[in-house]
């Protein structure tokens, strides 16, 4: 079916804006079989079911919209004192003199830029692959645009238990940089990584990231989105776990105009277990969007969404995750919340949960609750000296605790509970200026 002309127009004058990769190898045509998928559906708009509560006007523009780089001052970076092997892009171009040597005992790290070139590689029947999956029955159109027109990303193959985290680092420089990148990750039966992200990465950010989790494999991943404000990014993690493999995905956002978040997983292997959890805070013109699709394959597999919204002075939250169960997918355990706390009445949190159910042995609950500050606990701890402020600041990290508690690193999870803080205390400190 031909594309309504406004599709057909945008996505060309989309197409023209973008610099064309260098295409050769087995990424050539991997590229190729996505452009077509995307010829075949077009951008969205905002008439399209699952983008009815966030306009993509901004990020369907040819041109990257204008973002100002945010400065830390004297804060820390993000994971500053682990021990962890940093990879850096700066507004979506690979950093060899900030980024470590990508050498690491168990793993094999790789550049997309420079391994795509080859004949044959093991990434060939991963990248695109979970993407292409993952569009079906919701397209996903700039995903499909990523993987057709990304320039950079890294490949990582994980044979053992890595001795250390990998840390993507992704650095925003050019007020109009428009960055995209595609990473490739694949464990082997039994292996483990921890993947962490960071920083902005640029005006306008696209990303996709594609997990293979093999049998009896865990996969943590923690992201931190940077808080340059007038950021724009819409991200992809398509993921397929087999039998007995573990996911565990965890996205603090703080800032940023537009974001939307898209988490599309398949259970495809007995009793796996994917856990995904997000904690957005947002002040103003904050439009934040997580968007999750689990399917359950395979019977006896666990999942779980937490997601948890903090909005104030007209700030907008959207959450629509689906849990989509086989009827093959018997003993399934599938568990969503998603919950906003609203800080005054210009703000509005929009949600959208569903389930869908072909198996009559399961236990899958779903809930979505939107409120205010506890005025009763709000008094409790006024009446015993919490100046107010605080008492608020207080009530907001208890609210998020859910989503920090889905971290298995108990050490990140609590440098997440101080920059949340810190975040809150820069608000109260701005509110009563």
């Amino acid at each position: 079916m031909a594309l309504p002309k406004a599709k057909e127009g945008a996505l060309e004058a989309r197409l023209q804006a973008l610099a064309t990769p260098d295409s050769r190898g087995w990424l050539a045509a991997a590229r190729a079989e996505a452009m077509t998928r995307l010829q075949g559906m077009g951008l969205p708009a905002r008439r399209d079911e699952y983008w009815r509560y966030t306009d993509p006007a901004a990020l369907n523009a040819p041109e990257a919209p204008a973002a100002a780089r945010f400065e830390p001052g004297d804060e820390a970076e993000p994971f500053d004192g682990m021990d962890r092997l940093r990879i850096v892009f700066v507004d979506g171009v690979f950093d060899p003199v900030a980024s470590d040597d990508l050498a690491l005992s168990g793993v094999r790290i790789e550049r997309l830029a420079t391994a795509g070139a080859a004949d044959i590689h093991w990434a060939q029947g991963l990248y695109g692959v979970l993407e292409a999956r993952g569009q079906a029955p919701v397209a996903r159109p700039f995903a499909a645009l990523n993987s057709a027109c990304a320039t950079d990303g890294v490949l990582i193959h994980v044979t053992g238990k890595a001795t250390k985290p990998v840390s993507l680092v992704y650095v925003h420089k050019s007020e109009t940089s428009d960055a995209n990148l595609h990473h490739c990750v694949k464990l082997d039966p039994g292996a483990e990584l921890t993947l962490l992200e960071n920083g902005p990465a640029a005006a306008r950010f696209c990303k996709v990231l594609e997990v293979e989790v093999g049998e009896d494999a865990s996969f943590h991943h923690i992201r931190l989105q940077g808080r340059d404000h007038e950021r724009r990014a819409v991200t992809h993690l398509f993921a397929r776990l087999a039998a007995r493999a573990e996911l565990r995905s965890f996205t603090l956002t703080a800032n940023g105009r537009l974001t939307r978040n898209e988490a599309v997983i398949e259970l495809a292997g007995a009793e796996a277990r994917a856990h995904l959890a997000g904690a957005a805070v947002g002040d103003g013109d904050f439009h934040h969007d997580d968007t999750v699709f689990v399917t359950h394959s395979a019977p006896a597999c666990e999942s779980r969404q937490v997601f948890k919204k903090v909005l104030m002075n007209g700030a907008v939250g959207v959450f629509q995750g689906k849990i989509l169960v086989r009827q093959s997918a018997q003993k399934t355990d599938g568990y969503q919340i998603s919950q906003s706390l609203l800080l005054d009445e210009d703000s509005q949190f929009l949600a959208k949960p569903e389930l869908e159910i072909y198996a009559d042995d399961v236990k899958c609950s779903h809930g979505s609750t939107s409120g205010a500050i506890d005025d009763t606990a709000l008094f409790y701890l006024q009446s015993r000296g919490v100046p107010r402020a605080a008492a608020q600041g207080l009530l907001v990290l208890a609210f998020l605790a859910e989503a920090i508690q889905e971290i298995a690193d108990d050490s990140i999870a609590e440098d997440i509970r101080a920059r949340l803080e810190r975040w809150l205390n820069r608000h109260a400190a701005k509110a009563g200026q």
